[in-house]
């Protein structure tokens, strides 16, 4: 099956939008087949600025609306647990309050945008969008994360090539207690960060600090900018430390 072929059998669809090239693409494919999908952004402290700011970016360029909702998913304690199943009971919670919302504006079908490359395995995340009936296009048809940049770069979205970006709660350590203060640190630290020019990093939290994960070709990079990325983080952490095995990027 193609999207074309899906969006036919299917014209009507909310999609849950996060500003990915994923996401993106499939609003892009959708509204090209003539289908009315309507893009909602559920803004949580787990996504940074950036990912709202790209997701108004790339509807304003294909004059899409945007619904972007708010959930207080610090409140649900089974996710601020942070247990090894966290993304189960996040997903949960937030596309159950996705899902309700878009159904009060008519929208009986629900998207997202995992792909063909994404662990189909029995991961917490996706056991949730199942139960949910959240269908997943791309997966359907067989699109890679690849074959989507690819595609993406040839319909002309800037997010063919933004790096995937899991959200700012998989910095914390499982068992560790997510909270807001811990969340901020790591949004300003990781911004600081790419202001350095770092790209497809991560900042994770450590016991007494953090530590930063970069690339192979940007470890370097690590080493010559440390005195400035010093300065960034000490205001937050108390120790800095760079991991010497090279972040393998998983798209």
């Amino acid at each position: 099956m193609t999207l074309e072929e899906f969006f036919r059998q299917n014209p009507r669809a909310a999609l849950a939008f996060s500003g990915g090239a994923d996401s993106a693409y499939l609003l892009w494919a959708g509204l090209r087949a003539g289908a009315e999908v309507r893009p909602y952004f559920v803004k949580t402290p787990f996504q940074p600025r950036f990912e709202l700011e790209d997701a108004w970016r790339l509807c304003n360029q294909l004059d899409a609306e945007l619904t972007v909702l708010d959930c207080d998913i610090l409140s649900d304690e089974a996710v601020t647990a942070n247990p090894p199943d966290r993304c189960y009971h996040c997903k949960r919670r937030l596309f159950s309050h996705l899902k309700y919302y878009a159904a009060s504006e008519g929208f009986s079908l629900l998207l997202d945008g995992t792909n063909a490359s994404d662990d189909g395995g029995d991961r917490p995340g996706m056991r949730a969008l199942r139960e949910l009936e959240v269908r997943s296009p791309l997966r359907e048809c067989g699109l890679t994360k690849d074959r989507i940049r690819a595609l993406s770069r040839e319909a002309g979205l800037f997010t063919w090539d933004k790096p995937s970006y899991a959200c700012l709660a998989t910095r914390f350590p499982a068992g560790r207690t997510i909270d807001r203060a811990g969340l901020e640190a790591v949004e300003r630290g990781e911004a600081a960060l790419s202001g350095l020019g770092f790209r497809d990093f991560r900042l994770r939290l450590a016991p007494d600090g953090c530590k930063l994960q970069a690339p192979e070709g940007q470890l370097s990079l690590a080493l010559e900018r440390r005195k400035d990325i010093l300065s960034a983080l000490e205001a937050d952490f108390s120790q800095i430390t760079l991991d010497l095995r090279p972040r393998i990027s998983v798209d």
